[in-house]
């Protein structure tokens, strides 16, 4: 029986990183799961004019070490595109190129098992001293199988997200998580609503601008006040640090949920570039006899109901306190994403550390178990340790942190400081002698 050091579960960027990172460490014996079949990144989403927004420093591994083979500036020169990427003088690479780039790493591991939709998870203490059985099906052949870890790193991932009011709709109504896979039949229908606040709702909308007929319908609903745009100065960035994360998890819980919810414009807004981009379409669209898109700020659905030809939403302007109602065709829900606990951690449940709200507590090594050494999270931890934890820049940071803690020593070096600013009561100085 072949006992790994760390199973990783679910393969988006922060596990793959994690893969990347621990290909060419002698001392460690690591296998990771995947439930599809092969690599995928926000496949609804690889629209063709969509950038990340962060720079290609932020890739798997960069971040934690430059010289590896595995950085996006390998990618790009092994695929001949490294002075394309060059002279085009732009730090952020498209989305599409990003997911391309995440494929190539895949291919390049021999650590990675796809078709492994994990079942359940139990802990052995038969097996080595104790270690994780995780249990899983391949969803083709509904064939068994059983890897066993002394560590577990789930990395499963966010869920698309539905607001109460637009769960479980029948009838043309899609979250964005979906949009290339339905965009034709958005395109053939006479009105669209995209309802959503963020970058998403943004690109949606702004695909939408480009390429529907000038005749249909388009309406963009948001709840904010405004469309907020992503706050990207560098003071702010510094908020990506693991110097805020410390400070963050020292907050008391109740303030931490109140500090990020006053935070939606760092890690959920539009980047200006694309708010420019959408009113520049308008302002063209307004020089022609297109009918004229419709965009609402403050506006809140609070129910939607469908009667098998249309939709009728029912809204709430928060500054006027008024209710009014709209109906449209199609409907685009970019409602983001939410953490779920996966349900194959139900027979472990009692090793790991929960908060009030039914969610995992992470500690400043990223594990959740009790003991504080054997189950970690990847982007489950933003109730914890801020917006920090879906932020893919510091991906490679985090998992530095999980391999310092699973081998006992950095095999890459850790930075512990990164800002000029100090968050909280600074240390008191040293108190001058005089002379």
């Amino acid at each position: 029986m072949r006992v790994h050091d760390v199973v990783g579960i679910g393969l988006g960027p922060f596990n793959l990183g994690l893969a990347c990172l621990a290909e060419p460490l002698p001392d460690l014996d690591c296998v990771f799961l995947e439930a599809r079949s092969e690599f995928s990144w926000h496949p609804g989403m690889l629209l063709p004019d969509a950038t990340l927004q962060v720079p290609f420093l932020a890739d798997l591994v960069t971040l934690a070490d430059p010289t590896s083979p595995f950085s996006f500036l390998a990618y790009l020169k092994e695929v001949g595109r490294l002075y394309p990427f060059y002279v085009r003088e732009s730090f952020y690479p498209m989305r599409r190129e990003y997911d391309a780039y995440c494929r190539w790493a895949a291919d390049r591991l021999r650590s990675l098992e796809f078709d492994r939709a994990v079942t359940s998870v139990e802990w052995d203490e038969a097996v080595d001293g104790g270690a994780y059985a995780v249990r899983s099906t391949d969803p083709g052949t509904g064939e068994q199988h059983t890897h066993w870890g002394r560590h577990l790193v789930l990395g499963v991932g966010t869920r698309p997200h539905q607001p109460p009011a637009l769960r479980d709709l029948d009838g043309p109504a899609w979250h964005s998580s979906r949009y290339l896979e339905v965009r034709d039949d958005l395109l053939a229908r006479p009105d669209v609503t995209v309802v959503g606040s963020g970058q998403s709702a943004a690109e949606i909308f702004s695909d939408l601008l480009a390429s529907a007929d000038p005749d249909v319908q388009l309406r963009w609903v948001t709840r904010s006040p405004r469309f907020f745009p992503l706050e990207y100065t560098k003071l702010t960035l510094e908020l990506t640090s693991p110097e805020y994360s410390a400070h963050f998890r020292s907050l008391p819980p109740e303030r931490r949920e109140r500090l990020l919810a006053s935070q939606a414009g760092l890690y959920k807004g539009i980047s200006g570039d694309l708010v420019d981009q959408v009113h520049e379409q308008l302002y063209r669209r307004s020089l022609t006899d297109a009918r004229p898109p419709q965009l609402l700020t403050a506006a809140e659905v609070t129910a939607c109901t469908h009667d098998g030809d249309r939709f009728d939403l029912t809204l709430h302007h928060q500054e006027t306190d008024e209710t009014f109602h709209l109906t449209t065709s199609a409907l685009v829900t970019a409602t983001g994403y939410r953490a779920e606990v996966p349900p194959f951690l139900t027979p472990v449940a009692d090793r790991i550390r929960w908060d009030e709200r039914g969610r995992p507590v992470a500690s400043e090594h990223f594990t959740v178990d009790h003991d504080d050494r054997s189950v970690f999270v990847q982007n489950a931890e933003l109730h914890t340790h801020g917006f920090v934890a879906p932020d893919l820049g510091m991906g490679a940071w985090r998992n530095s942190v999980i391999l310092a803690r699973v081998l006992g020593h950095e095999p890459y070096p850790v930075e512990r400081r990164v800002a000029f600013q100090e968050f909280g009561v600074p240390a008191p100085q040293p108190t001058e002698v005089a002379r």
